[in-house]
C-alpha cells in the first residue's frame, strides 16, 4: 500500500441514499448535489462521477476553484452553481463556462453585467435575499434598485435561480427563525412575481430544511450531507422516523469507510510508558499496534488515550498521545496479530462497526466538521 490509509466509498449505498431522497422531494423536484469541502470529505471527482451515474445532473459548490473540479469531472454537461466565493478575475472564465453563481451583493451583479456585455453571453445568476441568516443576501430595503438593475439588463442576465438559506432547519431550537424565514422569502418572491420579474428555479432548501420543513421544497433542493448518508442531526432523524416505513427505519446508509493497516506490532512491560510524554503508563505486559495515522491525516490529536479502532473484528484503544503520523493501539488480547492486518478507523469489520458519529463525539467534532477534514490526498476507492 502506497499510502498509510483509504477511504472507501460505497456505490450502493449512494444510490439507496438518492431514491430515498428522491421519495421524499418527488421526481419533478431538481436535486443539486452539494460537493463543497471535497464532496464533504469524500472526493469531489468521486461524487460527480457517482453523482451522475444515479442521474444527478446538477452541482453545488461554495467556490469557483470546486465548480472548476466538478467541470472537469462532469461527463454529462451537468449544471454548476456558486453558492459563495468568486473573485472578479475568475468571473469571466465563470459566464464564459455557463456556470451559475450567486448574487448577493450590487458589486458583484454590475460586474457580472459588465463582463456579460463584454462576452457578449448571459451570466447566470441566482439571486440571494436575507430572510434572517444574516450572513449574504440583499435586503429587503434594496429591491427597488436591485428590480430597476434587473430589469435594465435583462438581455445580458440569464435569471437561473432565486434563493435564500435557512439558519439551523437541523433545529427545532430554531424553528420560529426559520418559521420567519420561510414567510420572507415567500414576502420576496411574491414581491418580483408582482413586479413581473420571473426566475427559472426558487430554491431554499438543504438536506434539514427538506427533511423538515416540506413547505421549503420547491423547483430545486441543495443536498449536501444526506446524500452521504447523514442525518443533519439526530432531531432531524427522530422527526421523519414516524414517517418511515417500519422495514426503512434507517434509510440512510454512510458512504465511507476509512481503513489503514498494522505497521509494526510491538511488546510493552507493564509500568513502561507509551509514546510521547508520560499520558499513559502501560497497566500490564501489552502488546501494541503501531498503526500509520495520526492527526495530520485528520485522526484528532484529541483522541489520546480515548480513541478507538478496530482489528480483527474487535473495537480496541487507542492508548497515549496521537502523533502527527501514529496511533499506538493496545493489541494484547488479539490471537496472532500481525503486520499488515486490517485497521478500521471508520466503519465496519465483521460485526462490529466504529460510525463517523461515535468518531466525532470523541473530539466533539460534528460530522460536517470531521468529514471536510480528511485529507484529500488520501486515496478514495470506490466499491460496490
Amino acid at each position: 500500500m502506497l499510502h498509510t490509509s483509504y477511504i472507501e466509498i460505497s456505490k450502493s449505498a449512494y444510490r439507496q441514499n438518492i431514491n430515498f431522497i428522491r421519495s421524499q422531494l418527488g421526481h419533478q423536484v431538481l436535486i443539486s448535489s452539494v460537493v463543497k469541502g471535497n464532496a464533504y470529505g469524500h472526493g469531489i471527482e468521486n461524487i460527480v462521477a457517482l453523482a451522475e451515474s444515479n442521474g444527478i445532473r446538477h452541482f453545488s459548490t461554495f467556490s469557483a476553484d470546486e465548480a472548476k473540479r466538478v467541470f472537469e469531472a462532469s461527463k454529462k454537461s451537468s449544471q454548476i452553481m456558486i453558492m459563495g466565493m468568486v473573485s472578479d478575475e475568475v468571473l469571466p472564465w465563470v459566464i464564459e463556462k455557463g456556470i451559475g453563481f450567486y448574487v448577493f451583493e450590487f458589486e458583484r451583479l454590475r460586474e457580472a453585467i459588465r463582463l456579460a456585455r463584454k462576452q457578449g453571453k448571459k451570466a447566470r445568476i441566482h439571486v440571494e435575499v436575507e430572510t434572517g441568516f444574516h450572513r449574504t443576501g440583499f435586503e429587503w430595503q434594496e429591491r427597488e434598485p436591485l428590480l430597476k438593475l434587473l430589469r435594465e439588463n435583462e438581455e445580458f442576465l440569464d435569471l437561473r435561480g432565486f434563493c435564500t438559506h435557512y439558519a439551523g432547519a437541523e433545529s427545532v431550537a430554531n424553528y420560529v427563525r426559520v418559521k420567519t424565514q420561510i414567510k420572507k422569502f415567500t414576502e420576496y418572491k411574491e414581491w418580483f412575481l408582482s413586479q413581473e420579474i420571473r426566475f427559472k428555479t426558487y430554491h431554499t432548501a438543504c438536506s434539514a430544511a427538506s427533511l423538515s420543513y416540506p413547505e421549503t421544497i420547491m423547483d430545486m433542493v441543495r443536498i449536501g450531507i444526506a446524500q452521504y448518508g447523514f442525518w443533519p442531526s439526530q432531531e432531524t432523524y427522530m422527526f421523519k422516523f414516524k414517517h418511515l416505513a417500519d422495514n426503512m427505519k434507517n434509510p440512510l446508509k454512510r458512504l465511507i469507510s476509512w481503513k489503514s493497516q498494522i505497521m509494526s506490532v510491538k511488546k510493552v512491560k507493564m509500568g513502561d510508558f507509551i509514546g510521547y510524554g508520560n499520558s499513559y503508563m502501560a497497566s500490564r505486559d501489552m502488546v501494541i499496534a503501531l498503526v500509520p495515522v495520526g492527526y495530520c491525516h485528520g485522526f484528532s490529536r484529541n483522541l489520546s488515550n480515548l480513541g478507538k479502532v478496530l482489528i480483527h473484528g474487535k473495537i480496541l484503544p487507542v492508548v497515549g498521545t496521537v502523533t502527527m503520523n501514529a496511533i499506538s493501539v493496545d493489541i494484547t488480547d488479539l490471537d496472532k496479530p500481525k503486520k499488515g492486518d486490517e485497521v478500521v478507523i471508520i466503519g465496519r469489520q465483521k460485526r462490529n462497526e466504529i460510525t463517523v458519529a461515535s468518531f466525532g463525539e470523541s473530539t466533539q467534532q460534528v460530522n460536517y466538521e470531521l468529514l471536510t477534514r480528511l485529507p484529500q490526498d488520501i486515496p478514495r476507492r470506490f466499491k460496490a
